[in-house]
Parts: C-alpha cells; structure tokens; sequence
C-alpha cells in the first residue's frame, strides 16, 4: 500500500493550467516553499495616471479578477482556494482505529450506506433483513432494525434529518422515523420485483423508486398513512438497473443492463410516461483511438462524446415537452465491439456530470467512467447539440467478485470519487491536483487519477459513502464489515 502526500503545490493560474493541464504537484520551483505556494511578487511603483504601465497593471489585475470568477459568477468561491487543505486530508486518509465491525454470521453483506443529512448517523443496508444505525463519530452501534424487511434490503435513502426509507428484495419500501424506531411509519407496496434503489424530490415531496420490474413508481409522501401512501407508475423500461434525480431534480437519468442510459429532460414527476409512447433506439457510439481516447480531430472541431436520438412523447404546439426522453449508450473505453452493463449510476453533487460502474457482457471487464452535461452548471461551449454527455474521464477496474454491483460515490464537493477496487477503495481525481471538473481544462478523453488506495477488508467491497459533513469515507463489504476512514497524520 502506498501513500501520496503532496509536497509543495503550488497555486497556478487557470492560464497556466491551459498550458499544462497535468503539472506535477511534487515539483516545487526556486519561489516556492513546501505547502505555500509561491511567494507575493513585491508591489509596482506607482506610476502617473493614464500611463501605459498603470494601463498594463490594470489589465493584467482585470485578467487575474477575470480568471479568479470563470465558471463561478461574480463573486470568487472561497472553496476555490481551500482545496489544498481538503487534498491533504483526503490524501491521508487510513481505517479507523475503531472501525464498525459486523459479523457475516448474522447480518450478511453489506449492501448500501447512508449517511442523514447532517452526518450525524450512519445506515446500513444488510442481506439479511436488518439495517443497523452507528454513530460515524464515535463508531457506536445505535440501533439494530431486526427484520427491517423479508429480504434482503438494498439501498436506504434520507429524506430529511430523522425520517428515511429503505427498499428490499421483498418488493417492499419501508418509511422510518429517527425518533421512534420501535416500528415502521409504513410499509409500501406497488413494486412487483425486487426494488433496488430511492430517490426523493425535495421541490414536490415524492418519492420515487425503481426496481428490476422495470418500474419507476412516484409515491405522495405529503399523503401517507399507516397504511401507505398514494402512488402511481411514472415510467417504464426493460432491464433496468438504476435511476437518479439530478440534484434540482430537473432530470432523471435510468441505466439499463443492455447498455443504455435514458435521459428524463425538464422533469415533471406528475405526468407519467405511457408506456408505448416511446420507442427504444441504439445510438451511434463514437470511435475511439488506440490510446482509449477519443479520437483526434482538427483544432476548433467539435468533440461528440456519442450520438444519441431525443425522442418527444408529446408535442403541444410545437413547444418542447415536459419529460423528453433522451436515448444514449455511453462509449466505453476498450469495449468497441462488445456490448457492456451499466451496473452503478451516481451524479456529480453539484449536477455537472454522471458517474457510472459498467462491466462488459462476458463479464470480464468492469470500467468507471465519468460523462459531463454538455448543458446546465459548467457553462463551456456546446460541443454537440444531440448529445447531453460527453465522456471526459475513465479508469479500469480490478473486476474482482464478478456478479456484484460496486456502488462508487462522489465526495461531498465533487473533487473526488471513490471507487470500490478488490478487498479495498480507491481515490479517483479529474487531475492531481484534485481540482473541480469545472476547473480541469477541456481536452480529449482522460484517465481518473489515482490519489489514495486503502486495502483494509478481508472481503470484496461492495459500496462506498462520504460523510456529507465531516471529512470521513464508509466502507461495506460482501463479508458484512463496514470500515471506516478519516484523515491520519
């Protein structure tokens, strides 16, 4: 296991990122001292006004104010110069002394982890019916779920501070409340396969939940009772794997185990999709050069990181309609001629980009990918006008427990995934200095960069989380240990 601290970044200007978009963090210049950066450059004599050396100072202080604001409005985010600190931290992560252990004998793999809100508790989803609740804090059991549900539970989901829900095997999804965990809120009941993932809108207060019947059910939780709550089928596709609600909700997006990634534009969860409205198309997938990028074109021509077909279940007057279903399949890296499954969906915590787990057809290979929305929060050029995403950054995995879906995650500011990757996790960055997607210069399809791996489970590690508020990573694996990680110097 090997560690990468940093030693002597230095603060570059977004200019001399365009230049090199990959410096060496390590290397450290004739004004620089370790962990500072460089040294303030003495100040100009004053010169006469209207002169051309103030002219040029002027200039120059508009360039920097100019670069310091791209990408992020008027006013300069403080975040932007406190990276350095997180890099740091993040790079020093190792297990707990106290790590959660659980035994396999009682509560099975460890499915899914989930954090509330405000960090203060940590969930657990287990094969074997139960959830366990822990303080990450002080690593204390709080509370045991027995039998939680009939099956194995896959995926818990927080809708504010105390209450959350689970979802299950047993085709069930139960609602609980901090407070009383004695009993259930309620149980709900309209999926009839198993139910593999949550989702809630925050703006109209619905849960929404898929599963393997190909359902996405919406569910009022303005209306439930002990006996449930009001739902309606909103959309339906075969194979379906997962399905994510961007951060405003403005879109959702569904992966499949044939290889394709739907795209719900100006969301509306209270018009449902008929079904039959829409037909299923195959898009085009760009070719890749033998390196695993893109491949190359001439300068200034647009780079498509795929084809796709929008498809418009209804048009009223010509306008653009409410949920117009976008039909993608992602290119893979290395899988040019063989079809793939997109096993895990995440999305970037700010709704910049979408990051997938897929593994090919013969089961072989497992790659982690990351597709930017060529429209919305990072506003750079438009590259193709029929594609919302273009691949930007990839990496192999070790394909080990093949069969197993591996939940990835991004860190609460996006800088940073982390990957399930063996009997460990890794740390993946858009570049090494841990910069924001938004930061990282627009160029040819690259590789994730390794910044930590931590080899700590006996087992193959199932699912990973960040702790929304403290700086801390959990860790479940297939024999039913959960570690966790936080910064050690």
């Amino acid at each position: 296991m090997s560690e990468d601290r940093p030693r002597g970044d230095s603060d570059d200007s977004d200019q001399d990122r365009e230049r090199d978009p990959d410096p060496d963090p390590d290397r450290e210049g004739p004004d620089t001292q370790p962990g500072l950066g460089p040294e303030p450059a003495a100040a100009p004599r004053e010169q006469e006004p209207g002169s051309p050396g103030e002219a040029a100072r002027g200039s120059s202080l508009f360039s920097w104010l100019q670069s310091r604001t791209i990408r992020r409005g008027v006013f300069v985010d403080p975040a932007r110069d406190n990276f350095r600190t997180m890099t740091s931290l993040y790079r020093s992560m190792n297990p707990a002394a106290e790590a959660v252990n659980l035994s396999s004998q009682t509560h099975g793999a460890v499915f899914n982890l989930e954090y509330s809100p405000d960090g203060s508790v940590l969930t657990v989803a287990c094969e074997q019916t139960e959830v366990l609740l822990f303080d990450p804090v002080s690593s204390r059991h709080i509370k045991t779920l027995t039998e939680a549900h009939e099956d194995c539970v896959n995926n818990i989901r927080f809708l504010d501070n105390r209450l959350f829900a689970t979802c299950s095997d047993d085709t069930t999804i139960a609602l609980w409340d901090l407070r009383k965990l004695s009993s259930k809120v309620c149980s709900l009941h309209g999926h009839a396969s198993w139910v593999k993932n949550i989702e809630y809108d925050t703006n109209t207060r619905l849960l929404v939940t898929s599963g393997f019947d190909g359902n996405v059910i919406t569910w009022d939780t303005n209306r439930f009772t002990e006996d449930g709550c009001p739902h309606k089928k909103f959309f339906h596709t075969r194979y379906l794997m997962r399905m994510r609600l961007t951060p405003d909700c403005s879109k959702m997006l569904i992966s499949t185990s044939s290889g394709y990634l739907l795209i719900l534009h100006d969301l509306d969860l209270t018009q449902s999709l008929e079904v039959g409205s829409y037909r299923m198309l195959r898009a085009r997938r760009t070719p890749l050069s033998s390196d695993g990028g893109t491949s190359s074109r001439s300068a200034g021509a647009p780079r498509q990181g795929n084809d796709s077909s929008k498809i418009h279940p209804h048009r009223e007057g010509g306008s653009v309609p409410r949920n117009s279903l976008e039909v993608l399949t992602p290119e893979i890296p290395g899988e040019r001629d063989r079809g793939n499954c997109i096993t895990s969906l995440q999305l970037h915590p700010k709704g910049w980009a979408a990051l997938i787990r897929c593994s090919s057809n013969m089961d072989d290979q497992e790659w982690t990918c990351v597709y930017e929305f060529q429209e919305g929060a990072v506003p750079r050029p438009p590259v193709s006008p029929r594609c919302s995403l273009r691949l930007t950054h990839y990496i192999e995995e070790a394909n080990v427990g093949r069969g197993y879906i591996k939940e990835l995650c991004f860190s609460p500011d996006g800088r940073l995934i982390c990957s399930p990757y063996g009997y460990g996790v890794r740390l993946l960055a858009f570049d090494r200095r841990c910069g924001e997607l938004a930061d990282v210069p627009a160029a040819p399809t690259g590789r994730l960069r390794q910044i930590r791996s931590i080899y700590s489970h006996s087992d193959v590690v199932l699912t990973t989380k960040f702790s929304p508020t403290h700086c801390q990573l959990a860790s479940g694996c297939l024999s039913g240990r959960v570690a966790l990680y936080q910064p050690q110097f």
